[in-house]
């Protein structure tokens, strides 16, 4: 898996500008500008999302095709008008806003400001929604967040992924942190827009919720526990749907699949500290390799369930 990477363009050439997002896209587009502008563009590409900073200088009006990805927005200054199948939104400062459902075409109205995006790649959202009874099932009933406060959960999950993520090179070049903050990225987007992804638990899938099945999800957790795996993927090693593995956790254990998968890295991790050399080896990276995204939320998870810091461990 490769490191995340930065690009950077930077144009006031509108030919150039064109072809540039038609190719960084992957999708037709066209623009049309009131004057000439300036068009600045930085993209951090993960792999499996994307992080973007967008500025331009004039007012743009831009029809866009299909893309294949989940698109984000949030405006940092200036405004933008948004249309997708019927629906139309009018942005700020601050708002937070699906550009499409995906696969449909979009057209925006855009004044001077600046904007930044997440693309995430349709596959880690149906991996986070379905299970083996509903592959990539998830439909987007709604462009805006559910709420303000779910607004505000989007706005924070970005800065965090880029600030402790993707601005910690001992996280980034790990495989399960990259896998574990598009799977963060995918749950947050899922909380804060409306979808089919929501619905009650049937009668089935409450009577799979038995110890058997856990038995052969807690199995391939153990087995699996160094290897990019989410929710679904327990789900369909127990042979059930989904929900149904969510109900046995919940009702045997008290907990999540992924949280009882956090702490069997959390095991993992606590194994490493004891045979690793402190002269080489340190906490950030050890907790880095199991997929622990920031430094100081494995410290306190750590302490909360050993009764010490990792660091004593390391140096005992």
């Amino acid at each position: 898996m490769n490191v995340p990477t930065a690009h950077r363009f930077d144009s006031r050439d509108p030919g150039t500008i064109h072809d540039f997002l038609t190719n960084a896209y992957g999708t037709g587009m066209t623009i049309r500008a009131t004057e000439r502008y300036r068009f600045r563009h930085h993209r951090v590409d993960a792999g499996p999302f994307w992080l973007e900073t967008v500025e331009q200088s004039t007012r743009l009006e831009v029809d866009v095709g299909r893309v294949n990805a989940l698109v984000v927005v949030q405006v940092v200054n200036g405004r933008v008008d948004r249309a997708c199948a019927g629906t139309a939104g009018r942005f700020g400062p601050g708002d937070v806003f699906l550009a499409a459902a995906p696969g449909l075409p979009y057209s925006v109205r855009w004044w001077p400001g600046k904007i930044t995006c997440c693309l995430l790649d349709l596959s880690v959202l149906a991996r986070v929604a379905g299970g083996p009874d509903r592959p990539g099932t998830v439909k987007f009933t709604g462009l805006a967040p559910v709420s303000s406060a779910l607004a505000r959960l989007w706005r924070h999950t970005t800065s965090y992924l880029n600030h402790v993520v993707l601005g910690n090179p001992h996280a980034y070049r790990q495989p399960l942190v990259i896998a574990n903050a598009a799977r963060m990225l995918a749950a947050s987007a899922l909380a804060v827009f409306p979808n089919t992804s929501t619905a009650w638990p049937t009668a089935t899938q409450r009577r799979d919720a038995t110890t058997a099945t856990l038995r052969r999800a807690t199995a391939f957790i153990e087995e699996h526990a160094d290897r990019d795996i989410g929710a679904a993927d327990i789900a369909a090693a127990a042979q059930v749907s989904l929900r149904a593995l969510q109900l046995a956790f919940r009702r045997h254990l008290d907990t999540t699949p992924m949280a009882h998968l956090r702490r069997v890295r959390l095991d993992r991790a606590h194994r490493d500290l004891l045979s690793a050399d402190p002269r080489q080896a340190t906490v950030s990276a050890i907790a880095s390799r199991w997929g622990f995204l920031s430094h100081s939320r494995f410290t306190a998870r750590y302490h909360a369930t050993y009764g010490f810091p990792p660091s004593r461990t390391l140096h005992t």
